[in-house]
C-alpha cells in the first residue's frame, strides 16, 4: 500500500478497476451521497470524507495519513479485479460481458454491525428509504461526528426500546434491530466469530437473529465481512440467473461469486432490454 499525503488528505495512485458511482450506487452501502460530479460525501468506519477518483487517482478528502490503511482496505484496492474479472469471463461469455460492463464495482469493507443492521433495514424497502431510516438511526443515536454522526453501536442500541425506534420509521423491523443489539451486545451473536466461520455455520449462527433470513445473511456476510464467496439471492437474481446464465449454478462462480453477483446485478439493472419477451416478465 502507498499513498500521498496532500493538504486535506491522501492519495492513492494507479487505482484502476474502479468506479465510485458503480460501487457507491450499487446497493451495498447506504452512507454515501453523490455531492457534485464525481465527487461523493459518506461516512465509514466511524470517519467522515469525501472521495474522488481522478483518472487513476483516488482522492480522499479529509483522510488523515493514519487512516490511510482504513480507507484501503475499505475501497478493496489491495485485490486484483483485473485478474478476478479474467477469471469470471472464462465461465460464460453473459458474465464476460456483465463483468466487462460494471468493471468499476469494487466489493467495499464495511462494519460488520452496521452491515447487519444496514440489510436488516433493506428488507422490502427501497434505497432512498433504507438510506432515510440509517441517516435517522445515526443522528439520534449515533456518536456526533465532525460532518455527520456515526453509526450507533450494538451496546447503544441494545439500551433502546421499540418505541425510542418510532422517529426510525423503520416500521417491523424495528423489532429485528432490537433483537440484533441485544444479541450481539450480550455475547450471544459474535460477529468477529462468524467472520471467520465455515460459510455455512456462519449463515446459520446470523439467521439465529430474527429478521435475518438467508438473503440478508449473505449480505452481511458479503459486505459486512468480505465473504466473497457469498451469493445473495433474491426474486431478481433468480430471474437473471435464469435468464443470463440459465446452466450456470453458483457455485460454479467459485470464489468470487459475490464480485459475480454485482456484475450480473448491475449489468441486468441497466439493460433492461435482456428481459424483453421473458415470460416471467
Amino acid at each position: 500500500m502507498e499513498f500521498k499525503e496532500f493538504n486535506g488528505g491522501i492519495i492513492f495512485e494507479n487505482i484502476r478497476e474502479l468506479e465510485l458511482a458503480q460501487t457507491l450506487d450499487c446497493g451495498q452501502c447506504f452512507r454515501w451521497e453523490e455531492i457534485e460530479d464525481g465527487v461523493f460525501s459518506g461516512i465509514a468506519m466511524g470517519r467522515c470524507a469525501k472521495v474522488e477518483l481522478c483518472g487513476e487517482k483516488l482522492y480522499i478528502y479529509g483522510a488523515k495519513a493514519e487512516d490511510a490503511e482504513l480507507w484501503w482496505d475499505y475501497f478493496d484496492l489491495g485485490l486484483d479485479y483485473a485478474k478476478v474479472r479474467s477469471e469470471l469471463a472464462n465461465i460464460s461469455p453473459v458474465l464476460d460481458a456483465a463483468a466487462e460492463y460494471a468493471q468499476g464495482i469494487r466489493i467495499l469493507k464495511q462494519d460488520a454491525w452496521e452491515a447487519l443492521c444496514s440489510f436488516i433495514i433493506s428488507q422490502n424497502n427501497n434505497i432512498p428509504r433504507i438510506k432515510g431510516i440509517i441517516k435517522r438511526l445515526c443522528e439520534c443515536f449515533g456518536d456526533k461526528l465532525e460532518n455527520g454522526y456515526d453509526f450507533p453501536s450494538a451496546d447503544v442500541m441494545a439500551q433502546l426500546t421499540v418505541e425510542q425506534l418510532a422517529p426510525l420509521r423503520s416500521g417491523f423491523r424495528a423489532k429485528y434491530l432490537m433483537d440484533a443489539a441485544a444479541k450481539v451486545s450480550s455475547g450471544e451473536i459474535d460477529l468477529g466469530k462468524i467472520s471467520v466461520m465455515p460459510i455455512e455455520d456462519a449463515r446459520q449462527e446470523l439467521m439465529k437473529i430474527k429478521g435475518v433470513g438467508p438473503k440478508v445473511a449473505e449480505c452481511v456476510l458479503l459486505y459486512g465481512m468480505h465473504r466473497l464467496e457469498c451469493f445473495p439471492m433474491d426474486v431478481w437474481m433468480k430471474r437473471a440467473m435464469s435468464v443470463l446464465l440459465p446452466d450456470i449454478t453458483v457455485e460454479q462462480l467459485g470464489a468470487y461469486a459475490g464480485i459475480a453477483q454485482q456484475y450480473i446485478f448491475h449489468y441486468s439493472r441497466m439493460n433492461p432490454q435482456l428481459f424483453e419477451g421473458n415470460s416471467e416478465k
